[in-house]
């Protein structure tokens, strides 16, 4: 079905071949069963050595599974069953994301003691690197253009993952758990990532607003 969609998919049974076709050659994305026994290691491997997409497959009943995933990396999660077309349109929103960051036409924006490089897909706190998934990234790209100003979960959801908040939804609540660990927010940092009951999530900051850095084409 997916090479019918258009798409060029490989398979691998298990964990360790995932992660032996993974060693050898690139991808654009992953989609990952954690119903194998080593279901996550391919999961904690991508999360060391790069950035590529992934997009978890849970049973029903188990979304913790999920949630799980997206502590440990994971861009996003779909339980099964599902409908085929629902998990092209979750894969084709996770190629649209990356599109569009592409095509971004800033280079670089500043919030406090927070640095997003757009070119390198990267962020640091206070000079210090910090490793963020794709979903992260974007997730604090959102937060930081809009600094001051609370976000829906449901434009977070739209901007950060390339699809609607669907009922029940906890992947951008878990997401947003994971950059406040990674930017150690409660050390008492400059910047701060709250939460408004019943509305969404700021990017508070001290005094200002974000600085952004337009291309050099601009």
């Amino acid at each position: 079905m997916l090479a019918h969609e258009g798409f060029e998919p490989m398979y691998a049974l298990g964990g360790a071949a995932a992660l032996a076709r993974l060693s050898r050659r690139s991808f654009d994305l992953v989609i990952l069963d954690v119903v194998t026994t080593d279901g996550l290691k391919p999961l904690r491997w991508l999360h060391m050595h790069g950035r590529i997409p992934v997009l978890m497959l849970t049973s029903r009943g188990h979304e913790d599974d999920g949630i799980l995933g997206l502590e440990l990396g994971a861009d996003d999660y779909l339980s099964k069953p599902f409908r085929a077309r629902e998990l092209f349109a979750r894969l084709r929103a996770i190629l649209r994301r990356l599109e569009r960051n592409d095509r971004t036409e800033l280079v670089a924006l500043t919030v406090g003691e927070l640095a997003i490089d757009f070119a390198a897909r990267s962020a640091t706190m206070e000079g210090v690197p910090v490793r963020l998934t794709t979903a992260e990234f974007n997730l604090l790209v959102a937060l930081a253009r809009s600094a001051g100003r609370v976000q829906s979960r449901v434009t977070l959801t739209y901007q950060a993952l390339g699809r609607r908040l669907e009922p029940f939804d906890r992947s951008i609540d878990t997401h947003i758990s994971n950059i406040r660990r990674k930017l150690r927010l409660d050390l008492g940092r400059g910047i701060e990532i709250r939460s408004w009951r019943g509305h969404g999530y700021v990017l508070a900051i001290p005094h200002g607003q974000p600085r952004e850095a337009p291309s050099s084409s601009s």
